[in-house]
């Protein structure tokens, strides 16, 4: 499992912003499509609302690839 980084300062990260952050996607549109197809999941369930918002200990899954958001 890797980690995606919180600002230092901000107590969220929202799901499209934490795949670019990620570097599963290389824009916004890209991960909106797969968040709207169902191939993402958070904490274990799937999630269709890209600006979803992640918090400390939140975990989220594509293609077999589990990450999860940390603060800073």
């Amino acid at each position: 499992m890797e980690n995606v980084f919180i600002r230092q300062g901000e107590d969220f990260i929202r799901l499209g912003q934490a795949m670019k952050k990620a570097g599963l996607v290389g824009s916004g549109v890209d991960a909106k499509f797969l968040i709207q197809d169902g191939l993402v999941q958070v904490n274990g369930e799937v999630e269709t609302r890209r600006g979803r918002k992640l918090v400390d200990g939140d975990t989220f899954s594509y293609e077999n690839e589990t990450y999860q958001v940390k603060c800073e």
